[in-house]
């Protein structure tokens, strides 16, 4: 049996890679080991790195459509990703969207 991968969102369009922050910084900051001490500065190290970066939306969709489910990417955590990706694919259920995982999650947000 093959298997065959449907790709819901063009998460390549415009190469975010190319212009994101992390390309100039050491890998491992994105990847502590652990979610609590010593990892929880490691953490928010990352995340000041993307909030920074023109690429953070993208990258985040990219991770949740992706299912990232280690380090830090968009300025998320692992944790938070979980909530997101849970929230995003509860929105595809229910509206059949095809939307980017952020444009679905932000339209759920509004709704409320």
């Amino acid at each position: 049996m093959a298997l065959m991968w449907n790709r819901t969102t063009e998460w390549d369009a415009g190469d975010w890679r190319r212009v994101a922050a992390c390309r100039n910084t050491e890998p491992d900051l994105f990847f502590p080991v652990g979610t609590t001490g010593p990892a929880v500065e490691q953490i928010e190290a990352a995340k000041r790195v993307c909030r920074a970066c023109e690429a953070q939306e993208p990258c985040l969709d990219f991770a949740l459509t992706t299912n990232q489910e280690s380090g830090v990417w968009g300025g998320t955590s692992e944790e938070e990703r979980r909530r997101l990706r849970r929230a995003w694919l509860a929105a595809r259920r229910s509206a059949g969207a095809s939307a980017s995982p952020v444009e679905s999650i932000r339209s759920v947000s509004l709704k409320r």
